[in-house]
C-alpha cells in the first residue's frame, strides 16, 4: 500500500525485515538526538547497570532492575510518540484536550519512574546495607 505526499515521497510498507530494524534504529537516534528526557534515562539507566555490576547483584535482582529500566524507556518513548502526535494535529494553537493528553502521557513517565525507583531501593537497600 503506497500513499502520496505533498513532497512526493512515496509512503510504503516495509519489505524486508532489515528496512524495519533501519527504521526502528532511525527512530532511536532520533530520540537521542531531539529528547533530552530521553537522553537522561539512557544515562541514569548506564549508571544503575554500572552500579549493578559493582555491587554483584544476583539474576532475579538483574531481571527487576532490566524490568525498571526498559518500562522507563519505553514510557518515554510512548511519551514522546504522543506529544509528537499531539502537535501535528494542533500545531501551534493551545487546545485544553492536546494538554490533557500531553499530561497523561508525561504522567505515565512518571509513574514508571517512581516504579523504578521503588525496584531499586528493593534491590540496592539490603545490598548496601547489609540487610
Amino acid at each position: 500500500m503506497t500513499m502520496g505526499l505533498k513532497d512526493k515521497k512515496v509512503v510504503r510498507k516495509n519489505r524486508s525485515f532489515s528496512e524495519s530494524f533501519k527504521h526502528a534504529f532511525d527512530g532511536l537516534v532520533i530520540l537521542c538526538k531531539t529528547e533530552r528526557n530521553f537522553r537522561f534515562h539512557l544515562i541514569a539507566s548506564l549508571v544503575v547497570v554500572i552500579i549493578s555490576f559493582i555491587l554483584k547483584i544476583d539474576l532475579s535482582q538483574w531481571v527487576w532492575i532490566l524490568l525498571a529500566i526498559f518500562i522507563v524507556l519505553i514510557a518515554e518513548v510512548v511519551n514522546t510518540l504522543c506529544e509528537s502526535i499531539v502537535n501535528l494535529i494542533v500545531g501551534n494553537k493551545y487546545d485544553e484536550i492536546a494538554k490533557k493528553a500531553k499530561d497523561v502521557a508525561a504522567a505515565g513517565v512518571v509513574i514508571a519512574s517512581i516504579f523504578a525507583a521503588i525496584i531499586g531501593l528493593l534491590v540496592y537497600v539490603p545490598i548496601i546495607f547489609g540487610l
